[in-house]
């Protein structure tokens, strides 16, 4: 799929950044394919996908295909509403805050905090465009459809991501581009 350089990106750098024992959290999973990679780069992993019931069928499905199944758990629940919990080493959330307006991002922002661990992090990936907003061109397109399909959605700069996740208690965000993507990576450390 066309997010395969973006999960496999996603898996190396969790295991370069958390080797050994970690617990993943990955929200809104979907397909699961991110949490699926990062337990492929990281036998130690374990990863619970938290999504709508139906949609976790698939992300179970998934991880039995790619071996990894006995280190992937499931928590259905609406991302918005459910508890978290605690003991995270790292929260997954890709392709998800482009769906909410900043206050909702926030409150998601501080959510991941409160469940990760001490030296925890996010992985956030999504369109980031340049703080001209125009470039790259397809961010700037993304944006336009975000305006256009959602009630309140947006690409955010990496000014606005590492702002939300600051006012979140989080205490550095960097930027990362991804090769043979056109989407960027932002960690933020706890």
């Amino acid at each position: 799929s066309s997010m395969m350089p973006a999960a496999k990106c996603i898996g190396r750098l969790a295991k370069e950044l958390q080797d050994g024992p970690i617990r993943a959290l990955d929200v809104a999973a979907g397909h699961g394919i991110f949490g699926i990679m990062v337990a492929k780069e990281n036998p130690q992993a374990n990863i619970v996908a938290l999504d709508w019931e139906p949609v976790l069928a698939v992300a179970s499905e998934n991880a039995k295909e790619h071996g990894v199944d006995d280190r992937h758990d499931l928590l259905p629940g609406d991302a918005l509403q459910i508890d978290y919990g605690e003991g995270f080493d790292l929260v997954l959330l890709t392709n998800f805050l482009h769906h909410f307006d900043l206050p909702t991002c926030q409150q998601i922002a501080e959510k991941a905090h409160a469940c990760l661990n001490d030296g925890g992090m996010v992985i956030t990936l999504e369109f980031i465009p340049d703080e001209d907003r125009v470039s790259p061109a397809n961010a700037a397109t993304f944006a336009l459809t975000m305006l256009a399909t959602t009630p309140s959605g947006d690409a955010y700069t990496f000014a606005e991501y590492a702002e939300m996740f600051r006012d979140a208690g989080f205490a550095h965000s960097e930027l990362i581009d991804i090769p043979d993507s056109p989407q960027r990576i932002v960690v933020s450390r706890k």
